[in-house]
């Protein structure tokens, strides 16, 4: 399994009511693919930054769902370009199972 954190700096004064807006737009999207196990958005106001964690089977799974036109869409959606960190996940405590 892979972990990846997408993060992207928000519009200045955008407020969680908004970017949770802007999220729920994705969601059929995400839900659509069957690569996709799970996703995490994530909303700092503090320091202007929103994004997700996402897990996947593989890296070639999350970098295709991620591809140039999905960051050009991100970017004209949130102002600007995302960011990407990958991490082997081996192992994964769920608790709320």
């Amino acid at each position: 399994m892979i972990t990846e954190i997408v993060q992207f700096d928000l519009p200045v004064g955008m407020t969680r009511d908004e970017a949770v807006a802007l999220y729920q737009g994705t969601v059929p999207r995400w839900e659509a693919n069957e690569k996709l196990v799970r996703k995490y958005y994530l909303f700092d106001a503090e320091a202007g930054i929103g994004g997700g964690v996402y897990l996947w089977p593989s890296i070639e799974d999350a970098k295709a769902a991620h591809d140039a036109a999905w960051c050009d869409m991100a970017e004209k959606t949130y102002g600007s370009r995302p960011r990407f960190q990958y991490f082997e996940t081996p192992l994964i405590v769920d608790n709320a199972r």
